[in-house]
């Protein structure tokens, strides 16, 4: 697990495929769009290449939480008494916490936008996940050495902390079955259908 303050770090969060998400300011229901609105919660895939501009990494950040783990499960075998702890599976969760300056992250959680979209298309969550579902979230460390990158995310929690003596914040957490990349520059590659 590692633990970055908001002012070590830009995180830029893009969908999978060309759509923009977006929140309508005044309702709060999230949409996929060809163009990137006012509110504008993911970028496309593609703007990831000219890097990660201002308007799209995500303002007021507070916080990010990386963690990587893994899934056992006990696995016996016939006439053996030892058993076997066998890995299922690796998750990567990243936690991000900003100021609530507006209710884009209520419109992701609540519309429900939670697994990103493609055209103008929401994707509803329901199907198989495919390469072109979720969202991107490049972590770029101050220092412009080091980018890790989430692939095929999905919004996994959603929490709002109202305080009555200062600014009240929220957490949104992402999650990915897809092994994360480190590198030096922005991955845009596609996922492949491999590695789901």
């Amino acid at each position: 697990m590692a633990y970055f303050l908001g002012k070590d770090c830009d995180v830029f969060i893009t969908t999978e495929t060309d759509a923009y998400i977006n929140v309508t300011a005044s309702t709060g229901d999230a949409a996929a769009a060809a163009s990137a609105a006012s509110v504008c919660f993911a970028a496309q895939l593609s703007d990831g290449v000219t890097a990660i501009t201002d308007w799209t990494a995500v303002s007021d950040l507070t916080g990010v939480d990386l963690s990587i783990g893994a899934t056992d499960e006990d696995t016996t075998y016939f006439g053996m008494r030892s058993i076997q702890k066998t890995e299922i599976k690796k998750e990567t969760t990243i936690t991000l916490t900003r100021k609530k300056t507006d209710n884009t992250w209520d419109g992701i959680f609540n519309y429900p936008a939670r697994w990103g979209g493609s055209g103008t298309t929401l994707y509803d969550g329901l199907s198989q996940p495919t390469v072109n579902q979720g969202y991107r979230l490049q972590v770029v460390l101050k220092s412009g050495t080091e980018i890790f990158c989430v692939r095929g995310a999905c919004v996994q929690g959603h929490t709002t902390s109202i305080n009555a003596d200062g600014t009240s914040e929220e957490t949104m957490e992402f999650m990915s079955y897809i092994n994360p990349k480190v590198a030096s520059t922005v991955n845009v590659d596609a996922i492949g259908s491999t590695e789901l």
